[in-house]
């Protein structure tokens, strides 16, 4: 069995919820439950040693993709902008149902690669805080750094909606990631901020402009944690070959995202997507970026996956039909830890 570091995940979103009807986060995570994708043992029964789990503030309606037409296209409009008091609010409420998990053990946050590696030799689910979207961020990034000592370590400047520090893409089929204008002023001090303080920067969401202003100005390597090939399914979310050009250039990483959306080469949600279409995206990214640029970014409990993966327990199947694609022990290992334990031990300045 391969370990396996994942990219992203939304687990700590559907805890969140779960705890909004009276459900115990930490006896969800740590006892397992038939809801989601990811608890304690599923993530066992898979190899899913750790991952990076997502700070992620939904908006009121919640995501709907727009209905495709005769053609299979769409073009979900982009979210609303939130508010920061109330983000924020469900920010730390998140952070805290982390901090419980840790403090109970049925978790472990951590801070570097040598936390991660300890965890997971131990067989304790290795957890790193993540924001995806920075709603919960003040302009003069004074929460930044109060997240930082409560152990975030990781943030995308925005999720598929607007906000102060940048534009992001919305949910279409076909289309390209070039929709808008990239970072704002206020998007610019956060990237250097983070470059101050170790913080990886996630260039998921985020326009091809915004891609690219994040490169002109970060000194990490590039980071797109649950992207997939444009050439081979475009969707605005998934990265064009100039982009993942530039992720080698860096000696960066992109994770492969199981969102069916993502994979299919009709970009339909349709969870009877076949594990070769994962296997397609893997092969053209190494292809384009490198065996050492391509890793996992499953987005479990926050997309739609193929039927055969199923939820966390069945991360193993992607291994083996990997395996029948001809990778290697060597080559599983980076794909699905070990890239990212590189980046991020860069990013985090080791």
């Amino acid at each position: 069995m391969q370990a396996v570091f994942d990219g992203h995940n939304d687990v700590l979103l559907r805890l969140w919820k779960g705890r909004q009807t009276g459900a115990d986060p930490v006896a969800e995570f740590r006892d397992g439950t038939t809801t989601g994708h990811i608890d304690g043992p599923r993530a066992k029964d898979g190899g899913l040693s750790g991952g990076i789990c997502a700070i992620y503030i939904p908006s009121s309606k919640g995501l709907v993709l727009e209905e495709p037409d005769v053609d299979g296209h769409y073009h979900t409009p982009l979210d609303a902008p939130l508010e920061r008091a109330p983000s924020l609010d469900i920010a730390i409420e998140m952070a805290a149902i982390a901090h419980a998990l840790d403090r109970e053990g049925a978790w472990r946050l951590c801070r570097s690669t040598a936390d991660i590696r300890v965890a997971m030799q131990a067989g304790i689910f290795a957890a790193v805080l993540h924001m995806e979207g920075c709603e919960a961020l003040d302009a003069d990034l004074t929460a930044l750094d109060v997240f930082y000592a409560a152990g975030l370590r990781s943030l995308g400047p925005v999720w598929s909606r607007n906000n102060i520090f940048g534009h992001g893409v919305p949910f279409a089929y076909p289309l390209s990631p070039d929709t808008g204008p990239g970072l704002t002023d206020h998007g610019f001090a956060l990237v250097k901020a983070c470059n101050r303080l170790g913080i990886a920067i996630d260039l998921a969401h985020i326009t091809e402009q915004g891609f690219w202003d994040v490169a002109k100005t970060t000194d990490q390597p590039l980071i797109a944690s649950h992207s997939n090939a444009h050439a081979l399914t475009p969707v605005a979310r998934n990265l064009t070959d100039k982009q993942l050009d530039a992720i080698r250039e860096s000696e960066g990483l992109v994770g492969l995202n199981y969102a069916v959306t993502m994979l299919r080469p009709d970009g339909r949600d349709d969870a009877d997507t076949p594990l070769s279409d994962m296997v397609r995206h893997i092969d053209y990214l190494v292809e384009r970026v490198g065996i050492d640029g391509v890793a996992l970014g499953s987005d479990f409990d926050g997309a739609l996956i193929p039927g055969d993966i199923a939820d966390a327990s069945g991360n193993q199947k992607l291994v083996a039909a990997l395996q029948d694609a001809g990778y290697g022990d060597a080559e599983l290992g980076k794909i699905c830890r070990e890239n990212w334990l590189r980046v991020l031990a860069r990013a985090w300045h080791e």
